[in-house]
């Protein structure tokens, strides 16, 4: 098919980590995902293949269970996870936000204990950072976390959590000072913590399976030894995950852009109008190439930022650009793609309205593209 991705990998194991993740998304995960949406259910399933695939934890080092792969590789995966299920390639996302928060930033002996289990597959993470009157400030975080012997007692609520009251452990970032910016601390919190409930999944336009819940600490006792770091470095460690995690929602929105694009050429070299297919026609032509060429330079701008973050250099404006083009990128190819199928795009029988419903989120969480923006131009003006 003309859709067909061309990748220019480093390897040939990458080579082979890509034909594996589009086997998988192809034959185990493509099938399930309609029926699964209409239902909002929890993929559980889908996450332990992914798991024991080797697929959830492809970025971290071997000697703690990783795959040791280039984030440029890893992000090509998660886009192909999202051509065939993005609420997943999200949820995958997440769960190496956590892991990266933890590989980054905890001593040497919280990472024994902790990053094996992360990147067995056994557990799946989530990442609590916003509130529901912090979102894009995260110094306006309300949540507190005071110290009470060998514990810290945590009340707050977070909102908007992927992987809700499905994870298995949480990055809770909590206030243990009243410093603004350097109040904010890091914490690893077991899903079974008393003191910590879970409000309903919210009713979203798009991601249903994208489980996303409040979380919410009355009194919970959290050890000291699951503070990451130190005091006060939270905000840090936040903002530099958050880097990395716009890369992943990059390349999710990238997958459900190639996806959108894939049904749209379908459709047209098949769909006939005036005795012949619509994809005959100069204006049905120029559509698709501005949608190819949309796709494209999504994918482009994704790789050129994890190329500078594996090469150890700076990345964090391209990685804003990259959310930023890539998320604009997916609204516009999917609105593109449901005009290309008129009103068969506008059913549910064809994938492309649910892919514009889950392109639409991808402009808001991880920070918002005006936030993106906001990035960029102090990062130009420094």
């Amino acid at each position: 098919m003309a859709t067909t991705v061309d990748r220019l990998l480093p390897t040939d194991e990458a080579e082979a980590l890509l034909q594996l993740t589009r086997e998988i998304a192809t034959k185990e995960l493509a099938p399930q995902v309609d029926e699964l949406e209409e239902q909002a259910a929890f993929p559980v399933d889908a996450y332990r293949l992914l798991g024991s695939s080797g697929l959830l934890s492809l970025p971290f080092a071997e000697e703690f269970g990783g795959g040791a792969q280039p984030y440029e590789v890893y992000l090509q995966v998660v886009e192909e996870i999202a051509t065939a299920w993005p609420s997943v390639a999200v949820g995958t996302s997440v769960h190496s936000l956590t892991a990266s928060v933890v590989d980054g930033n905890a001593n040497d002996e919280q990472r024994a204990h902790w990053l094996p289990q992360m990147l067995s597959g056994d557990w799946l993470g989530a990442y609590c950072l916003s509130e529901p009157q912090a979102g894009s400030d995260v110094s306006g975080i309300r949540t507190k976390a005071v110290r009470d012997g060998d514990e810290y007692v945590v009340t707050g609520t977070k909102q908007w959590i992927s992987n809700g009251s499905c994870a298995d452990y949480y990055i809770l970032f909590a206030r243990t000072s009243e410093d603004a910016k350097g109040g904010l601390s890091a914490f690893v919190v077991p899903a079974d913590t008393e003191g910590m409930s879970f409000g309903p999944p919210e009713k979203k336009m798009g991601l249903a399976c994208d489980v996303t819940t409040q979380v919410i600490f009355e009194g919970a006792r959290i050890p000291a030894t699951h503070l990451i770091g130190a005091e006060g470095r939270g905000m840090r460690v936040a903002l530099s995950a958050l880097d990395a995690g716009r890369l992943g929602i990059a390349a999710v929105a990238t997958g459900i852009a190639q996806a959108a694009l894939a049904h749209a050429v379908e459709y047209a070299g098949e769909r006939e109008q005036f005795g012949k297919p619509i994809g005959a026609f100069q204006g049905m032509q120029f559509l698709l190439a501005d949608m190819a060429a949309e796709v494209e330079r999504a994918r482009a701008t994704y790789l050129h930022a994890a190329r500078l973050k594996d090469a150890g250099r700076p990345f964090s404006r391209q990685a804003s650009i990259a959310k930023l083009t890539a998320t604009d990128a997916a609204m516009r190819v999917t609105t593109d793609a449901v005009q290309v199928l008129a009103g068969n795009g506008y059913t549910r029988e064809y994938p492309v309205e649910r892919l514009f419903r889950d392109a639409k989120v991808t402009q808001i969480f991880e920070g918002t593209n005006q936030i993106q923006r906001m990035v960029i131009g102090r990062d130009l003006l420094r």
